[in-house]
């Protein structure tokens, strides 16, 4: 199911799905670790006697934010109780405390005096992903619970409104998902806890608030979850709650956030009203998904390991150079300076990277051998590390950070162009790496492409930092590998490039490549050919390969949108008619081509071009602003992961690309039109 809203501040993330359920919880890093094990966490309303949980049929939902902030507005109406829940929901920008706060209003129009309504929230934690061992206990000092294990705390508490006495009003600690107990959330259907004191091992918790709510009036109250990793510290927080107050930790948060997506001033006018929503909301959004140690996370929504045994939730360093790069765009220079320290971290000490690395840096789970057919093989994919170079250059020249850049420098720079140039067959191509899909391993046209800029990205650099003769040397290899690509995997016949080609050794000379095989499927992904300055936009053989993948590659159902490549295998829906749809569409696959009629384009109309692209992004978002990898095409259904923080990314570098070129466009047109009325030729 996908993720509907998630909320954090790069250490603590809660992600929701479509019913409203809390589903996954990840602290103390983004992305590790995730203590709910994907279970859900329930949320239910007691009213005269009736119960009813939000995610049953009886309610109608409304999941949103607040405008321009990460702090929800939730909306849930039941008519049968005759009720509505105001809720909402934000992960203080500071602290790691996660609040909830319900204004329950009554709807049942008739009548005078107060309901007796009970609010319950259900916790259901697997703590550091295994239930083994946890304990949860009621803590007399906060009136709160404590569930922890190891370094790994969780208090909950919370506040109603006018309250005489702190605390949880009654509670229930139990067992679940051992020897049938299905866990304490029963308990709460008749609107009563037991309040027993503590459990431990499988268990789980249910926390009730009493509220009194006057016939056509409403009543408030709040429950948090702060998090810590000794007692101590959940306690400490809790006192700083009731010391500052729920409303103002509220407020604080959300006027950070509104500031932090408006931190340079965008004028953002010319561009479609849903368009301009989700461009701020793609900021936000993909802020939740990066860790403050510096990982640029890929996805959170844990459903995804019910299909593959395994998730996202990991920093693959070409898919965060990507992110960076948006991240720069918009002036988030401290976030895109953690990404790459994080990489000066990771980076092997032969200039490369591995396939993908946990959230504090260790090595990750791969399906890349390092032996095929019994010849030992690096198991990378070598755009990563081109691409980590690349973005790195983009933030230089955004932020001339001399300083920043000098620590840095021999590990993502020369160390790494001197591994790409060293990294070659004997035709100037880069040696086989898995390719962007991480499907198929040979030689690229992405990886070709992105290699190239890495080179440039590296001979800028080495120019400097007053090297000469490395950055001649280093040049000298973007321009010969350049050629290269051109001459092998340009194809004449079909006037397209390959998406791969597999060498083919000489006859007795192993090692020596005599030849290549192309692989002439259409894939997206060779975009890459301008889109990292191997060739410019309006290079013929670009524009040819441009257009062969837009008429190929679009989904041709009322969905539309693009695919990665003919005959897409990954979640398809379609496969008898492939020509109609190739696969399903992608938003990063479908804004590629908006961002070359962007480079394209020389007048303001010709700009113009790229909007209903973006337009086509922006309406399959949900009314949270949330993007999913892939969706559906012929319902427009999320399909895989949802947020992908790589989709939110490609939305904001395609809305400054457009920006840009818009200003350079208009004043190209005000000088031309300056001169005609001076006379100036």
């Amino acid at each position: 199911m996908p993720r509907e809203i998630p909320v954090g501040n790069g250490d603590l993330l809660i992600n929701f799905d479509e019913m409203y359920r809390v589903r996954d919880i990840y602290y103390p890093c983004v992305g590790r670790y995730n203590h709910t094990g994907g279970h859900v966490q329930r949320f239910g309303v007691w009213a005269d006697g009736e119960f009813s949980w939000v995610d049953s049929a009886a309610w109608r939902r409304e999941l949103r934010y607040m405008s321009d902030t990460l702090v929800t507005e939730v909306r849930l109406v039941n008519d049968q109780l005759g009720l509505e829940l105001l809720c909402n929901d934000a992960v203080d920008f500071h602290e790691p405390v996660y609040f909830r706060r319900i204004k329950v209003r009554d709807r049942s129009g008739s009548g005078g005096g107060v309901r007796d309504v009970r609010v319950f929230y259900h916790i259901d934690l697997s703590i550091k992903e295994s239930p083994v061992g946890d304990t949860c206990d009621f803590d007399p000092e906060t009136a709160g619970l404590v569930m922890y294990k190891d370094d790994s705390y969780f208090l909950v508490n919370a506040t109603a409104e006018g309250e005489t006495q702190p605390g949880i009003d009654h509670w229930s600690i139990g067992t679940k998902r051992v020897g049938g107990a299905e866990g304490t959330w029963r308990d709460a259907e008749d609107g009563v806890l037991g309040k027993n004191a503590i459990a431990q091992g499988s268990v789980d918790a249910t926390v009730g608030v009493n509220l009194r709510v006057p016939r056509g009036g409403e009543a408030t109250c709040t429950i948090w979850m702060a998090c810590g990793d000794s007692y101590d510290r959940v306690r400490e927080l809790n006192r700083v709650i009731r010391t500052k107050g729920v409303d103002k930790m509220f407020s604080r948060t959300e006027a950070y956030w509104r500031l932090w997506s408006r931190k340079d001033v965008i004028d953002t006018g010319v561009l479609p009203a849903k368009v301009r929503e989700l461009f701020i909301k793609s900021q936000l959004i993909l802020r939740t998904q990066i860790d403050n140690r510096g990982a640029i996370i890929a996805a959170t929504d844990s459903d995804i390991s019910h299909f593959a045994g395994d998730h996202y939730a990991y920093c693959w360093p070409r898919d965060g150079a990507l992110v960076a790069h948006a991240l720069i765009q918009t002036g988030q220079s401290e976030l895109s300076r953690n990404f790459f320290r994080y990489c000066g971290r990771v980076i092997s000490k032969n200039g490369y990277f591995m396939h993908k690395y946990t959230p504090a840096g260790h090595l990750a789970s791969s399906w890349h051998p390092w032996v095929i057919n019994g010849k030992p093989v690096l198991p990378i994919q070598q755009d990563e590390t081109a691409l980590v170079l690349w973005s790195l250059r983009q933030h230089f020249e955004a932020f001339r950070d001399v300083e920043f850049i000098k620590p840095l420098y021999n590990a993502l720079v020369a160390q790494p162009a001197q591994w790409l140039m060293g990294h070659v067959d004997n035709n100037g191509l880069p040696l086989p790496s898995w390719d962007l899909w991480e499907e198929r391993r040979g030689i690229h046209t992405f990886t070709v492409a992105a290699t190239i800029g890495a080179l440039n990205a590296a001979a800028a650099f080495a120019r400097d930092f007053g090297d000469v003769e490395r950055a001649e040397a280093i040049q000298a290899g973007a321009e010969s590998m350049r050629e290269a690509m051109v001459r092998h995997l340009w194809n004449t016949e079909q006037s397209r490039f390959a998406r791969m080609a597999t060498p083919v050794e000489a006859e007795g000379r192993p090692g020596v490549v005599a030849g290549y095989r192309l692989d002439m499927t259409r894939d997206s992904a060779n975009y890459a050919l301008w889109a990292f300055g191997a060739m410019r936009a309006g290079n013929p053989m670009v524009v040819a390969e441009m257009a062969s993948l837009w008429d190929r590659l679009w989904v041709k159902t009322e969905i539309g949108g693009c695919a990665r490549y003919e005959r897409d295998y990954y979640h398809q829906v379609e496969r008898d008619k492939t020509d109609a749809v190739p696969g399903n569409p992608w938003v990063i696959c479908t804004l590629w081509h908006a961002q070359h009629r962007i480079a394209l384009a020389k007048t303001p109309e010709e700009l113009r071009g790229a909007l209903p692209l973006l337009e086509w992004a922006a309406a399959r978002a949900n009314k949270s602003g949330v993007l999913a990898e892939q969706f559906h095409p012929y319902t427009g259904e999320m399909m895989s992961v949802s947020p992908l923080t790589w989709s939110h990314a490609v939305v904001i570098t395609t809305v400054m690309e457009y920006m840009a070129k818009h200003t350079k466009l208009i004043a190209e047109a005000n000088a031309v039109e300056g001169w005609a009325e001076t006379g100036v030729a």
